[in-house]
């Protein structure tokens, strides 16, 4: 393999939140850190050549879009998901959950219910409550192994005055790749009551094999979608903070846009935009060798699990980085399984609890990380489990 996701890099005293701020999270600084969604692998080649050379220019003034980015982003959407966009319907916002904030205070009123199926990312959970708007919880239900829509609760949640539904796609932390029946079925209650869509789909290109995105936004007939896109977890850049809305609507691109300039909040960066426009034009070979890595780490954390700890069970991961491990069989409540995995066995996983409904007795790993380290974290485990 051309890059070298083996490589092990040194990301303390990088300021980096996954790695600086152990002790603060974990209460020890030693745990093996597979919790925050960003990965330890060095970025691609086209993004450090892109950043290097905007740092070469001296000045770091005031920054534009410049419309490169749209053609950048369009052709990326137009080539990997067949979803071609307008260049005008683009909206560049300083991160995914900001924009979760300002889609909620701009295409809502105060009091409307915004609808979350967990268990989901935390912020879905809290946004709706900050900005005013009353959360409807509709979890997922879980089959036969895997989790799926409950369409019965969302009619539910739109009687009770659900006016927005926020939807994970692909689903973190529980992994799984919404297939094209599943979202029509969504969009037909969505369109039924009248119910807006805000469609985080910034885990998008990281589809294992076997499976295929859909972008939300190429099904729809009559309901209002707006779509979060990013190369942030694509390309390991998160922290260079810079996404996109999608916003087919132009009364909804003014609204969202008054919500940002409330806060005077400005995504432009030179250096977000130079990575931004650098991974989605020259990526695309890193990412194809990634996912061929992460599925080798999926698949080799699943066996484990199997043959050795059978009591925790791997929720099969259809894309993401991020493995949902069931630990119910462990006899444990939440405050005992992250004392177990964090003060016996070393390892630093998110809890469960923090995903909301359905969480409970679950962890998150997130196996973004070389191989090497996510075998001693499995090997940690299993030593403590035997102790």
């Amino acid at each position: 393999m051309p890059y070298q996701f083996d490589q092990i890099i040194s990301r303390s005293g990088t300021a980096s939140l996954k790695y600086d701020e152990r002790q603060v999270v974990f209460g020890r600084d030693d745990v093996i850190p597979l919790w925050v969604a960003d990965m330890d692998f060095a970025v691609p080649d086209a993004v450090q050549r892109a950043l290097a050379h905007r740092a070469a220019h001296p000045v770091f003034g005031y920054t534009i879009f410049p419309p490169s980015l749209n053609d950048a982003l369009m052709h990326w959407l137009a080539t990997r998901h067949h979803w071609y966009v307008a260049s005008e319907t683009i909206l560049f916002c300083p991160g995914v959950v900001p924009s979760l904030h300002a889609c909620i205070m701009a295409l809502t009123q105060p009091g409307d219910g915004v609808i979350v199926q967990p268990p989901v990312y935390a912020p879905f959970l809290s946004a709706a409550k900050i900005c005013g708007r009353k959360p409807l919880l509709n979890p997922l239900k879980f089959e036969a192994g895997r989790y799926t829509f409950d369409l019965d609760g969302l009619n539910r949640c739109a009687r009770d005055g659900g006016r927005m539904l926020i939807l994970c796609s692909p689903h973190n932390p529980v992994g799984r790749v919404w297939q094209q029946d599943e979202l029509q079925a969504l969009l037909a209650v969505c369109e039924q009551h009248g119910i807006t869509v805000v469609s985080d789909e910034i885990h998008a290109d990281l589809i294992y094999p076997g499976f295929k995105h859909v972008p939300l936004a190429t099904l729809n007939n009559n309901v209002n979608i707006v779509t979060a896109v990013a190369p942030s977890k694509t390309f390991n850049i998160p922290g260079l903070g810079l996404s996109a809305l999608i916003v087919p609507e132009a009364a909804d691109r003014k609204a969202i846009t008054q919500a940002f300039d409330t806060l005077h909040v400005s995504a432009s960066n030179p250096f977000s935009i130079a990575a931004f426009e650098a991974a989605y034009r020259g990526g695309a070979p890193w990412l194809d060798e990634l996912m061929v890595y992460l599925a080798g780490t999926r698949d080799l954390v699943r066996d484990f699990l199997q043959k050795q700890l059978p009591q925790i069970k791997m929720v099969e991961a259809e894309g993401t980085y991020l493995l949902w491990l069931d630990c119910r069989e462990m006899g444990m409540s939440d405050k005992q399984l992250k004392e177990f995995f964090v003060q016996q066995a070393g390892v630093g996983l998110s809890p469960g609890a923090m995903f909301g409904s359905g969480g409970g007795g679950h962890v998150r790993m997130n196996i973004g990380a070389p191989r090497s380290v996510i075998h001693k974290a499995l090997e940690n485990i299993l030593a403590a489990s035997r102790t």
